[in-house]
């Protein structure tokens, strides 16, 4: 205490080991060796278990440094041997036994297996994993024995990447922190000018007995250390970090924990996030007497030839429904219509509403048809005979595609309304037809669609002016500037993604709307926490200042009355770490 006193008044500043340090002695000068005594044991005790508590919140996170293994089972020269996993490069082959923990990040060759992801996304559940799935360090082996290909050194992985994320956080001051912190610096300099008063004023102007009137200075010294104070703060900001992190939900700082707690409005993205992001087809309606066979078979053999996300669900449908692709020949793309091409010496063409139109082939028909599809917001593929020499043309049947709402996207969006979300945006480049069908199936109060980037951070701006706070979901790379133009930054399902772990305030690591709330509710539950750590160590404060001045209050009562309230305020801030509690 005295050594940390001594270099603070070096350094021109004053804090709690000063005046506790200003107590004892005053102590002692008066007689009350006991008191002093009791001053330096009950305080150096406080320090102790502060350090302690202090402690338990930043070992919480470095425990995910032991998740994964020191060697790894290499292929070298033929055989698999143990090898220090920090000396493994990219592109080795690595062995991973059942139950064995996954030591670097890679790529599955051969095996499959179940593999429990909790230390990195936050799954209860193993996820079934098999050639071509990535995994990740620290995770955890299943029954199976599995071959991977690494794709990140050990300093790279995803939970090197995730603790140092998380460290970085801890070290950066929220706005209540920076208010506490410098609250102190005027605060404790006060007291001191305030024990000197009270020690001097009633003795040279009442007459006060200067024995009586120096303990209640020293009392006053002992009680104002604004130890429960100072480190009501950080100890809620690092035991809710971390508590996140145990998620999957990697917050990059108090000021963003904070924030999250302050948000009233979110805007949302729609494909990838209330959407999956993978078109798929819903429906094959035959035309001209065709079966959905024949439909799917020369949709299929023409865009196998594409990579547009429409001809890929189209072909992926056709093979999970068993049917053998045909060789197409004279394929030719036409840009923003569809394709055409032949098959067995017939032309056959797929495309959207506008290539049937041009082709000649539209009825009124099929324009009625057309109309209901796209009225349910899904995009549609005419698949048909192309009109060429005695041919007329003619449509053989329709494709409904679509980008499927999430599963539980309507329950999540009831969870973050009920955390205390007021209004809900969605933001979409897609057409306001299509945007409106989408929030209406997953319950989203406002949807706007045919915005340019720069219209969804006009958008933003208005729920900020309208709300006050705004979060934004996104994917953390295409939607960046919205991102960064929002209070609160979102972006989901990125586990692996470099760019999106560096450009997001908040990552969530699996593609799960649920997480969101919970980060909302514990961002609020936080800053509801560190309120009450304030208002209670201020409060305790002034009532002890007011028992000290009127001579109700003695040394030890005063040092109690600090030590306590530093440890309920510590002890309020670890119930964050509760494993069940949000």
């Amino acid at each position: 205490m005295a050594p940390n006193a001594l270099r603070s008044l070096r350094s021109f500043s004053l804090d709690m080991n000063v005046l506790m340090t200003v107590a004892v002695i005053g102590a002692v000068s008066i007689g009350q060796h006991a008191e002093g005594a009791a001053v330096v044991f009950l305080f150096s005790l406080s320090e102790l278990l502060e350090s302690w508590s202090v402690g338990r919140a930043r070992r919480a996170i470095q425990a995910l440094m032991q998740l994964t293994p020191d060697v790894a089972l290499v292929k070298r020269d033929g055989v698999f041997q143990e090898v220090p996993a920090a000396e493994v490069s990219i592109g080795e082959s690595l062995q991973v036994k059942s139950g064995a923990k996954i030591p670097l990040d890679g790529t599955i060759t051969a095996g499959a297996s179940t593999v429990d992801q909790a230390p990195i996304t936050g799954e209860s559940m193993p996820v079934e994993k098999g050639p071509g799935d990535t995994v990740f360090a620290g995770t955890i082996n299943g029954e199976g024995s599995l071959e991977i290909q690494t794709t990140k050194a050990a300093g790279d992985t995803t939970i090197a990447r995730i603790i140092k994320m998380v460290e970085e956080a801890q070290e950066k001051r929220a706005p209540v922190q920076r208010f506490v912190d410098s609250f102190a610096k005027y605060y404790t300099p006060a007291v001191m000018i305030l024990a000197v008063l009270v020690c001097l004023v009633p003795p040279l102007l009442l007459a006060a007995p200067w024995m009586d009137w120096i303990y209640r200075a020293l009392v006053l010294l002992v009680i104002a250390c604004p130890c429960a104070l100072v480190i009501s703060t950080p100890v809620s900001v690092v035991a809710g970090l971390t508590a996140m992190a145990r998620r999957g939900v990697l917050i990059k700082g108090g000021a963003h924990l904070e924030a999250l707690g302050r948000i009233r409005a979110l805007a949302v993205d729609k494909t990838g996030t209330i959407t999956e992001g993978k078109p798929r087809v819903f429906e094959v309606l035959p035309f001209a007497n065709a079966s959905t066979e024949e439909i799917l078979r020369i949709a299929a053999a023409i865009d196998t030839h594409s990579t547009h996300p429409l001809a890929l669900a189209v072909v992926r449908h056709a093979k999970d429904s068993g049917i053998s692709l045909e060789s197409a020949e004279d394929y030719r793309a036409r840009t923003g219509r569809g394709a055409e091409a032949s098959i067995a010496g017939h032309d056959y063409f797929v495309g959207n509403h506008r290539f049937a139109h041009e082709l000649g082939v539209c009825s009124d028909q099929l324009e009625g048809r057309l109309a209901e599809i796209e009225a349910q917001a899904k995009s549609v593929v005419i698949v048909g005979h192309r009109p060429h020499a005695d041919c007329v043309g003619e449509v053989l049947g329709i494709l409904t595609v679509g980008d499927a709402i999430r599963p539980n996207a309507a329950e999540a969006l009831r969870q973050i309304h009920a955390a205390g979300i007021r209004k809900v945006v969605m933001l979409s480049g897609d057409n306001t037809r299509t945007a409106n069908a989408i929030a209406k199936q997953a319950g989203i109060d406002e949807a706007r669609g045919d915005l340019l980037p720069a219209d969804k951070i006009e958008a933003i701006k208005q729920l900020a002016a309208e709300f006050g706070s705004v979060g934004m979901i996104g994917d953390g790379v295409n939607d960046a500037p919205a991102l960064a133009a929002a209070d609160v930054g979102i972006a989901m399902g990125i586990a692996g993604t470099d760019t999106a772990i560096e450009t997001a305030d908040v990552a969530l690591m699996r593609d799960d709307l649920m997480m969101v709330s919970e980060a909302i509710r514990l961002g609020r539950r936080t800053l509801g926490i560190i309120r009450f750590n304030i208002a209670f160590a201020l409060g305790i404060k002034a009532v002890f200042l007011s028992l000290a001045i009127f001579g109700y209050a003695t040394l030890w009562m005063a040092v109690l009355a600090d030590t306590g309230a530093t440890l309920l305020v510590v002890a309020n801030a670890l119930r964050l770490l509760g494993k069940n509690r949000q």
